[in-house]
């Protein structure tokens, strides 16, 4: 079966700009330890998931369409366009484009839709006819898990590969159920805030009593904790609105068909694909 791997490509990037141990800088003096870590990481998932397509996608810096729901998801993240550009992560974004054309693997900037939306169109259309691989720590992706759908969450020999097992046992529900999950508890890196009294175990076991959302607030008059049940009775409107948020949806567009995405790798080193775009560190 083929294997498809997509990259959410600002998640890679700020973790290796940040994750570096140090600034490295080019013969110039400008930094690129950004793009330093994104093609070495890159090329690293590229041999653990040996697939045979690849994509890596970004999001544009445009205005966020869930916002309309709730104005505070994600405004807890930093405005990059007032920080110094030796700071800024997407300073080094050129560069990295730039390797990928170098490795030839496709990659696209979304200019509308958040790229999580991006990345689920993908699972949910060619998930069944292909294995589908995310390499990202965004959480969000763990609804998106089945049998032929996991989640890399790259951390050189630590890298873990997140499957229905995993989420079964880190948060004792079904992959299905990720989204109201969260929906109940939260999601503080997006600013989501979750129904008073509902932790991770009670959501647990909300969701395995009852199921999904809809149908916990329909019985929540079953609920036994009476804390419980006045939370679901009373932030009923705001875990609906969770749920807009955290779910993921096929926008019914994607910027490759399967077929373009085809990928083998041609053995260029990091380095190699540095020296390709004209970069040569100090």
């Amino acid at each position: 079966m083929d294997k498809l791997l997509i990259v959410d490509g600002h998640n890679l990037l700020f973790q290796m700009f940040y994750g570096m141990p140090s600034r490295i800088i080019d013969k110039d003096g400008k930094p690129i330890q950004g793009v330093l870590g994104f093609v070495g990481a890159l090329l690293k998932i590229i041999k653990m998931a040996e697939p045979s397509h690849v994509v890596v996608l970004f999001d544009g810096e445009h205005e966020n369409l869930r916002s309309a729901l709730n104005p505070e998801y994600k405004s807890n993240r930093p405005d990059y366009s007032e920080v110094d550009e030796v700071d800024n992560p997407f300073s080094q974004l050129d560069y990295i484009y730039r390797s990928l054309e170098v490795l030839n693997i496709a990659y696209f900037e979304e200019d509308k839709y958040e790229v999580d939306d991006i990345i689920a169109s993908y699972a949910y259309r060619y998930g069944g006819q292909a294995r589908i691989v995310i390499s990202s720590f965004d959480s969000d992706y763990f609804q998106l898990i089945n049998k032929n759908v996991s989640v890399l969450r790259y951390r050189g020999k630590n890298t873990v590969i997140c499957d229905e097992a995993y989420i079964l046992e880190r948060f004792g529900i079904l992959p299905e159920f990720y989204a109201d999950f969260k929906s109940l508890t939260g999601d503080t890196s997006d600013n989501i805030k979750g129904a008073e009294m509902i932790g991770n175990k009670t959501a647990m076991k909300l969701i395995n009593e009852f199921g999904n959302i809809e149908k916990i607030i329909s019985h929540s008059d079953q609920i036994a904790s009476e804390r419980v049940r006045n939370s679901i009775i009373n932030n009923e409107q705001r875990i609906k609105n969770n749920f807009q948020l955290i779910k993921l949806i096929d926008i019914g567009k994607i910027p490759f068909d399967f077929d373009e995405l085809a990928y083998t790798y041609n053995g260029l080193t990091t380095n190699q694909v540095l020296m390709g775009i004209g970069l040569i560190i100090n």
